[in-house]
């Protein structure tokens, strides 16, 4: 089953926050920390990773804070994703194999191929747009 973890799920929103932003503006760690009700070790612990990443920048001081590397349409969810996750794929595997599925194989090579295209071809900026989109929607309608 493909799960993505907690921090990979952070990592998606922290970037879509950040992206949200002013582009030269670097948003301070406290105020990340705060807006998503995360503890501010939790969120360094990710930010560090998506740094180390190329994923976003990181300054230190009265005006420092993070921000994003690249313009949000430069970034796909997979990239993002993978930064935390490492390669995602929907199989299961055990013991460090996947399993066999006995003439099933193309099926889920298929089935990877799209989840990860799917991943790339959505990329940051459109998640934005589709986020403001939603949150205009009155769903307890």
């Amino acid at each position: 089953m493909l799960k993505i973890s907690t921090r990979g799920q952070y990592a998606l929103l922290i970037m879509t926050s950040l992206a949200e932003q002013e582009p030269e503006k670097f948003i301070p760690l406290k105020i990340l920390s705060h807006r998503h009700n995360l503890s501010v070790k939790y969120l360094e612990q990710i930010l560090i990773q998506l740094g180390k990443a190329g994923l976003v920048i990181g300054a230190r001081g009265s005006n420092g804070g993070y921000k994003l590397a690249k313009s949000p349409a430069e970034y796909s969810v997979g990239e993002i994703l993978r930064s935390t996750e490492g390669e995602i794929s929907v199989r299961s595997t055990g013991e460090g194999k996947t399993v066999s599925n006995n003439g099933n194989e193309f099926f889920w090579q298929d089935f990877d191929t799209k989840v990860n295209k799917y991943l790339d071809e959505m990329n940051l900026q459109l998640l934005v747009e589709k986020n403001k989109d939603f949150a205009g929607y009155d769903y307890f309608i």
